[in-house]
């Protein structure tokens, strides 16, 4: 799992205006994976996120909890916020109904040539292929969705002890390409993948 960015918070004006929002990617099929179903995030999935987030290291890696109702919703509306600006795209991984993932695009700057793809999932979908099977539904899709807009290459960030991170870029098809020196609120160094058209798969760093 991976999260190295910090997006601000948004407030309830900002999650009514999402569901209005009329750009080309809002109204674009989501992605689609094998096995699982991909779809935005929902107001009701606020239960589910509160249990996500009772694991300790979900928590540890994307440097975030969520201990109650208010906080779910801060974090669904930083979802709804993003896809309205068109800086974040976040989408629900189900299996057989449940969620057990996170999968998301953020782009620092809508029409932008990069972006960055973060994801997590829970405690009881790892190891089972779920997280390379989002990231490489997302990163197809992306690059379908905004190929006239500009978009180039995407980045996977990952904090340098998360092997399993490493693997999920190796699956996924991102190559390594650098260390990435800690800044706060990360303790340490971390792993920058990146996915180009037609790349394919590459090793992880060992530095």
């Amino acid at each position: 799992m991976t999260d190295r960015r910090t997006d601000p918070v948004p407030g309830a004006a900002a999650r009514r205006s999402t569901r209005s929002a009329g750009t080309a990617p809002l109204t674009a099929p989501p992605p689609t994976a094998d096995g699982l179903l991909l779809r935005p995030f929902e107001d009701a999935d606020a239960p589910a996120l509160l249990e996500a987030y009772r694991d300790e290291t979900l928590r540890r890696f994307t440097h975030t909890s969520l201990s109650g109702p208010e906080q779910a919703a801060r974090w669904l509306g930083r979802q709804y916020e993003g896809r309205a600006a068109g800086t974040r795209y976040a989408f629900a991984v189900l299996d057989d109904g449940a969620l057990v993932g996170n999968v998301v695009l953020k782009r620092g700057t809508p029409g932008g040539e990069t972006a960055e793809v973060g994801y997590w999932t829970v405690a009881r979908a790892r190891g089972r292929g779920v997280a390379p099977r989002a990231v490489q539904a997302l990163t197809a899709w992306a690059f379908e969705v905004f190929a006239e807009d500009g978009l180039l290459r995407i980045d996977l960030l990952h904090a340098g002890d998360n092997d399993a991170s490493c693997r999920v870029a190796e699956k996924s098809g991102y190559a390594f390409t650098e260390i990435v020196p800690a800044f706060p609120p990360y303790p340490l160094d971390g792993h920058r993948h990146t996915r180009k058209r037609l790349d394919g798969p590459g090793r992880c760093g060992t530095q």
